[in-house]
C-alpha cells in the first residue's frame, strides 16, 4: 500500500509504545506503526517523539515507522551521567544504531530535525550501512565561525546558559517555569502561521518539568553538542569522507537560529545532498510543514528501495 499524502492528516493512529533493549544502560520508548520499509525519525529540543504525529498520520500504513524519545527525553531514560560519555551526538547514535538492530529495519530512512537532525547525520557518517538515506532540517554543517556573530550570538544564549548549574535550580521541577521557557522557544522559533497546540505545550510540560527531567534533556547541550560548539570545531572532511548516504535537507524561511545563507557549504560535507527551501515556516518542521516533510521520506525510501 503506499503512503497517503493527500486530505487533513488523522493524528490518531495505530500507534504502539514499546522499549528497547538497553544500549549503555539506556532504554529508549518508541511508537511503531504500519509495515514495509522502514523510516526512523528523530525529534528536537525542546520536543519529544510526538512532535511527528502528523508526520506518521501522512506516512499510513504502507511503512513501518519508528518514533523513540531520544536518551533522556519523554519515556526513555534519563540517567545522571556524565553528558560527554552518555548524551553526545554519537551516544545518542549508538543507542539509535541499536534499535534499528534490535528491530531487524533493513536501512531505513532516517529523518530528524534540531537535535534530531544531527543525531540523523552522525548515525550516517558512523554506520552508514545502517541508512539508505537521510531527510534533514537545520543544524546542518558548514555554519564555520559564522555562529560566533552578533545575530547569532543573541540566538544561542540558551546553550550557554544550559551549561550552568542555575539552569537546574531555576526550571528543573518546576511545571509553571518550565511552560514559560518551552512556550518561548516554540513560538520564537516558529514561523509566523505556527502556533503550537495547548494539548501539545501541556503533555510537553509535563514531560520536561518531571524531577530530573529537564536536567536529562539538556545533557545534549553539555556534551558539547550544540550547534555553537560544533561549528567552531568543524572542519570540512576530505571528498571520500563526506556522509554518503543520499541526503535531502528541509531549509525553513523563518528559523531564527539558522539563516538560509548558511546552506551555501553542503556540498563539502555530503555526497548528494538535495536541498529544498520550504517557505512560509520556522525551525519546527515536522510540525509547520507536515506534508513537506512525509513527501521527502516517501521519496528518499522509493529511491532507496
Amino acid at each position: 500500500m503506499q503512503p497517503n499524502l493527500s486530505g487533513p492528516p488523522n493524528t490518531v493512529g495505530a500507534v504502539s509504545m514499546y522499549r528497547s533493549d538497553p544500549v549503555d544502560g539506556f532504554r529508549l520508548a518508541y511508537d511503531r506503526s504500519g509495515s514495509g520499509a522502514a523510516v526512523l525519525l528523530l525529534h528536537g529540543w525542546p520536543g519529544d517523539r510526538t512532535d511527528f504525529r502528523e508526520v506518521v498520520a501522512l506516512l499510513g500504513v504502507g511503512l513501518d515507522v519508528v518514533v523513540p524519545d531520544l536518551r533522556g527525553f519523554g519515556d526513555s531514560d534519563k540517567h545522571l551521567v556524565e553528558p560527554r560519555e552518555q548524551y553526545s551526538a554519537t551516544a545518542q547514535a549508538h543507542s539509535i544504531a541499536g534499535l534499528i538492530d534490535e528491530l531487524g529495519l533493513d536501512r531505513p530512512v532516517v529523518a530528524g530535525y534540531d537535535i534530531g537532525s544531527r543525531i540523523a547525520q552522525a548515525l550516517a557518517r558512523e554506520r552508514p550501512d545502517l541508512v539508505s538515506a537521510l531527510v534533514v532540517s537545520p543544524p546542518l554543517p558548514g555554519i564555520g565561525p559564522r555562529v560566533l556573530g552578533a545575530r547569532p550570538q543573541a540566538e544561542f544564549w540558551y546553550q550557554t546558559f544550559h551549561q550552568l548549574a542555575l539552569a537546574e535550580v531555576l526550571l528543573d521541577g518546576k511545571p509553571d517555569v518550565v511552560r514559560e521557557y518551552l512556550r518561548h522557544f516554540w513560538t520564537h522559533w516558529s514561523g509566523p502561521h505556527f502556533e503550537l497546540a495547548d494539548e501539545h505545550l501541556a503533555h510537553l510540560v509535563a514531560a520536561y518539568s518531571a524531577p530530573g527531567a529537564f536536567i536529562a534533556s539538556i545533557g545534549w547541550y553539555r556534551a558539547g553538542a550544540g550547534a555553537v560548539a560544533r561549528s567552531i570545531a568543524e572542519q570540512a572532511p576530505a571528498p571520500a569522507d563526506r556522509t554518503a548516504a543520499p541526503t535531502t535537507v528541509l531549509w525553513p524561511e523563518h528559523d531564527p537560529l539558522f539563516p538560509r545563507e548558511w546552506s551555501d557549504r553542503l556540498d563539502e560535507f555530503f555526497s548528494a545532498v538535495d536541498l529544498r527551501f520550504v517557505d512560509g515556516v520556522g525551525h519546527f518542521t515536522p510540525l509547520e510543514c507536515p506534508q513537506e516533510f512525509a513527501e521527502a521520506i516517501v521519496t528518499a525510501r522509493a529511491r532507496g528501495s
